[in-house]
């Protein structure tokens, strides 16, 4: 199969370390300043760049992605940190109901407001007007939190979770300021690129999902922690059984 004659999956991950097990299943690899690979998996052209840390370079690697390869609907994945009410364990799978800006909006004497205060939306697609948050698509979102069950490390289930995740420029580093935004947003887990590109997927009208797995819990920061490569793994893990059903 021609990889530029059929309609592409756009998988877009911010670091090579989330995206290593997919990568050495493509054919072809592209290096430079946003690394892709290429091939066919399960039936599927898949296309997967490298995007870089945070959202003007994640917005940026979308909008490449988009116009280059004209998917058919566009994954990101990678890790997250879990807040802590969201019962979420190092290596389970979270999966994106929406995507929630974390940081656009108006700091007042009474506390932060999003964008929706300022009456300027971020984005209008007719009459619908975007200010912090975008939903992703629901079939595939139910999909893949059925895919991701499927998965387990070392004969041992990994929990699935969907709900809201927030998009932050500033890693959260301390327990009070989780317990801020997860109740301020009401989300699972936050990381620095899912809203970036939910924004640009609504902008060319292109589907989107996104699925992390949960390398640590956000509370006080000790790296110690912490399980980047299990997350990442368990991560691409289910990234292959969604494609496999999808």
């Amino acid at each position: 199969m021609n990889i530029r004659e059929a309609r592409a999956i756009g998988i877009i991950v911010s670091v090579s370390a989330e995206g290593t097990i997919l990568a050495g299943k493509l054919q072809k690899r592209t290096e430079g300043a946003f690394p892709s690979s290429e091939g066919t998996l399960f039936g599927h052209v898949v296309v997967m760049t490298v995007s870089g840390m945070g959202k003007v370079n994640a917005a940026h690697a979308a909008t490449r992605l988009i116009l280059g390869s004209s998917p058919s609907l566009v994954m990101n994945i990678g890790v997250a940190g879990a807040y802590p009410s969201s019962q979420l364990k190092i290596g389970d799978i979270a999966v994106a109901e929406r995507e929630i800006y974390g940081d656009e909006g108006v700091l007042l004497k009474d506390g932060f407001y999003g964008t929706e205060i300022t009456d300027i939306p971020l984005f209008r697609k007719g009459r619908r007007k975007y200010f912090d948050e975008f939903c992703l698509n629901m079939p595939l979102m139910k999909k893949a939190v059925r895919a991701a069950r499927r998965i387990a490390h070392n004969s041992s289930p990994v929990t699935v979770k969907k709900g809201p995740f927030v998009t932050v420029s500033t890693c959260t580093g301390t327990k009070k300021r989780a317990r801020e935004l997860e109740k301020r947003f009401g989300a699972i887990c936050e990381n620095m690129e899912g809203a970036a590109i939910a924004h640009i997927c609504t902008m060319y009208g292109i589907p989107m999902i996104e699925l992390r797995g949960i390398s640590n819990i956000v509370e006080d920061r000790d790296k110690a922690k912490w399980n980047i490569m299990l997350a990442a793994e368990n991560c691409q893990q289910a990234v292959l059984e969604l494609l496999k059903a999808i």
